[in-house]
């Protein structure tokens, strides 16, 4: 039976970025993690904050572009609950090694993995449209 590692491994994919010898733990922990698994949830992540906008019953729709940027930002900096649930579904995918060298730095791993989840939904709020 395969163990949880590799099966964890295996399943998001291969490392997405360059890593070299100048690169910090955190550039490598970024690469051969982060990115993984933000590429692999990524269908997740849009249908979650598609439902945080519906849950808030706010005017995100009719928006410039400029301020629905301005909005997935925000939301996901000011809403902690949001912000712990994004997370979680991030660090639920983590092997234990990773999760144990998470937890040694986690506080700059946080703004990194928000940050680039932040740039991904920026990427693509187009596809943020009102529902029929």
């Amino acid at each position: 039976m395969e163990t949880r590692e590799g099966f964890i491994r295996d399943f998001r994919g291969e490392t997405i970025g360059t890593i070299t010898q100048q690169s910090s733990a955190e550039e490598i922990f970024q690469n051969q993690t982060l990115r993984p698994i933000l590429k692999l949830q990524n269908d997740l992540f849009l249908a979650v904050f598609a439902n945080q906008i519906s849950k808030h019953k706010n005017d995100f729709y009719n928006l410039s572009v400029e301020k629905k940027l301005h909005y997935i930002e925000n939301v996901i900096q000011k809403d902690i609950k949001f912000r712990n649930s994004l997370k979680g579904m991030i660090i639920s995918l983590f092997s234990l090694d990773e999760y144990a060298e998470y937890i040694q730095n986690s506080s700059s791993l946080n703004k990194r993995m928000m940050n680039m989840l932040i740039e991904r939904l920026k990427s693509q709020v187009q596809l943020f449209e009102m529902p029929e």
